[in-house]
């Protein structure tokens, strides 16, 4: 699915947002901090927004740029050429690296997208340092407030017919609607992050309570 729409990701992104994407990918940055000259991995990164990002703000970082989707990769090298990011394919259920080697991981929209959250965020956990910092941008299903019906209607009719008019792929962000509302709660998700071992635990709500950010240290 995501090789399948991966040329027009990018754009998808900011119209469904209306532009935000790029300041909560930014707020990431922050949180994840400056490694210095250690190793930082952008996890499912997708187009190498967030990896980008990184090396632009701390520019000794070392940074590996890792998903699962090949077009995706292809779209971030294209965007992204010339800039010092190791772009590697890589499965987030079973990483292929040592133990106590990143400084810092981010992703974006990782846990929505795989079978069991609290597998990968153990995989996170190994590969970090100590003292190391995971940051994760993320939906989280919106609280039912008055905005609640607004929003539920904006997921379930709205986005998906962007989808079909932007990238040519209904079906597609159907199915990100579905994984929005089916996913843990940001309260639930940051318990997820304790369990994997994960300490220094919080996170912040942006887009009327649609998007969440979750950090943690090793």
């Amino acid at each position: 699915m995501f090789d399948a729409i991966a040329g027009r990701y990018d754009l998808m992104n900011r119209v469904m947002t209306m532009g935000q994407d790029q300041k909560w990918r930014r707020f990431v940055v922050q949180k994840a901090g400056d490694p210095g000259g250690g190793w930082s991995l952008d996890l499912a990164t997708g187009t190498g927004d967030i990896a980008a990002l990184m090396i632009d703000t701390y520019r000794k970082a070392r940074l590996v740029g890792a998903d699962f989707s090949q077009n995706m990769l292809k779209e971030a090298q294209k965007r992204f050429i010339g800039t010092a990011i190791n772009w590697q394919g890589c499965d987030a259920n079973k990483l292929p690296y040592k133990d106590n080697v990143f400084d810092s991981v981010t992703f974006g929209y990782l846990l929505r997208n795989v079978d069991d959250s609290s597998k990968v965020l153990k995989e996170v956990f190994r590969v970090l340092r100590i003292g190391g910092r995971v940051v994760c941008l993320d939906t989280t299903p919106p609280a039912k407030t008055l905005l609640y019906p607004f929003l539920q209607f904006y997921f379930r009719f709205c986005i998906p017919t962007l989808g079909k008019f932007i990238a040519d792929d209904e079906s597609a962000y159907a199915y990100l609607t579905g994984s929005t509302m089916d996913f843990y709660k940001a309260e639930a998700l940051a318990s997820v992050f304790r369990e994997a071992g994960f300490t220094q635990v919080g996170f912040k709500k942006f887009m009327f309570g649609t998007i969440a950010v979750h950090w943690g240290e090793k």
